[in-house]
């Protein structure tokens, strides 16, 4: 009898734990924080990393024109098990994050920034993403401890800040995984 190469939903159920014991347990101690990106797709993607990950929590900084019915299709129900904040202010909300002793990456190309694989990631760590158009605005890579940059080999400058983000997360939380 030939079984299937995948696994099926039931199995992969079985390397979970119970829902209701998924929220209190610990989390991956890193805080992803979205300086003005608008795209309800990307910030639907960011909601399904920090799940697939197990991270913290997601500040959504700025003001919000998402909209919930693409939100809710791009991060397929995941927000439930993410614990997402919203605030009118990066700045803010990284000072509240300094203040409770956070170390605060910005992904962004910067005069400074370093290659995100060369980076011996913290516990407490924040990960600062930017807008689609505009990065990381310069009040936040002025509170920022390092400026992160993945190095692009090709022609272009840059990756969509979804894209980006998963790169950086996933080095990012296998570093935090590894020191508990």
């Amino acid at each position: 009898m030939q079984q299937n190469i995948q696994l099926s939903k039931t199995e992969l159920r079985e390397t979970k734990p119970a829902r209701d014991k998924y929220l209190t347990q610990p989390k991956t101690p890193l805080i992803l924080v979205l300086d003005h990106v608008t795209n309800s797709y990307n910030v639907g993607s960011f909601i399904r990393l920090a799940d697939a990950f197990s991270i913290e929590k997601i500040i959504v900084c700025g003001e919000l024109t998402i909209s919930d019915k693409k939100l809710k299709k791009a991060s397929r129900n995941e927000a439930k098990w993410v614990n997402v904040e919203y605030s009118d202010s990066t700045s803010k909300s990284l000072q509240t994050l300094l203040d409770k002793n956070y170390t605060i990456y910005s992904v962004e190309l910067c005069h400074d920034s370093v290659d995100y694989s060369e980076v011996n990631y913290p516990s407490s760590t924040v990960l600062v993403l930017g807008n689609e158009r505009k990065g990381v605005s310069e009040a936040a890579l002025t509170l920022s401890h390092q400026h992160i940059h993945i190095p692009m080999s090709g022609m272009g400058n840059s990756l969509n800040v979804s894209t980006a983000g998963a790169i950086v997360l996933a080095e990012c939380a296998k570093q935090l995984r590894q020191k508990k």
